[in-house]
């Protein structure tokens, strides 16, 4: 992935859309981006215009869009990010899966790569070890150890 390239959170969430529609159905449409996004179609054009510039997608009017490898790239990395945030957000903080799922949406464009394999990190040592690390219990409204549920 080359590095010269900033996105804004905007293309980002651009990028993660495309992402997961082509997962899904091996390509997108501009259509399918504007029902997931739920924004209008010049949006949408201006968007993929400028991700195909940046050569993250491969783009032309009225045709499918694909992601370029590179696009792929850092697509995944945006997914990433956001799983990783929306996991820490309800497995450790114990937020409702809804409000943890906008929060990852916001947090994934500003977060660094190094806190987010810290929270992979930390995730991995507290599946190992569950009766060491604190986690949210909803009963108390605090944090508390295995042993003092």
């Amino acid at each position: 992935m080359r590095t010269d390239k900033h996105l804004s959170a905007s293309l980002e969430d651009y990028l993660e859309a495309i992402y997961h529609i082509v997962e899904a159905k091996q390509a997108a449409r501009a259509k399918d981006i504007v029902e997931r996004l739920g924004v209008h179609n010049s949006s949408v054009t201006q968007a993929l215009r400028s991700l195909s510039e940046k050569g993250l997608v491969n783009y032309a009017p009225y045709d499918l869009v694909t992601l370029t490898e590179e696009g792929q790239v850092v697509a995944a990395n945006v997914v990433d990010r956001h799983q990783a945030l929306r996991s820490f957000l309800i497995e450790v903080l114990g937020l409702d899966p809804e409000t943890a799922e906008a929060d990852a949406c916001r947090l994934e464009h500003d977060v660094s790569q190094q806190v987010v394999e810290r929270l992979r990190l930390f995730m991995a040592y507290r599946r190992e070890h569950p009766a060491r690390v604190a986690s949210w219990d909803p009963q108390r409204g605090d944090f508390a150890h295995a042993s003092e549920v």
